[in-house]
């Protein structure tokens, strides 16, 4: 484990805007950070991640957002039951 605390929307962002950063790249990031975070292998500065879950808040509510007109577009093909 490393002594520097990491910043969980730079790291993720990598310098990038957040408009910038896909959504499947921050769902993989910030699962491995949060991953690391939990397990004790990464350290990240506890009041940055708490500010930042918007980053993955944003991500989340896209894809479902994405997720929820693909099973509408697949209902609708469907048709009548």
């Amino acid at each position: 484990m490393s002594d520097r605390e990491l910043n969980f929307a730079r790291e993720i962002m990598g310098g990038r805007s957040y408009r910038d950063v896909p959504d499947a790249e921050v769902l993989q990031e910030a699962e491995r950070l949060l991953d690391g975070w939990m397990s004790g292998e990464l350290r990240m500065e506890r009041p940055k991640i708490y500010d930042h879950y918007a980053l993955l808040l944003l991500a989340l509510t896209r894809q479902v957002r994405t997720l929820e007109a693909r099973v509408s577009e697949l209902e609708a093909a469907r048709g009548p039951q």
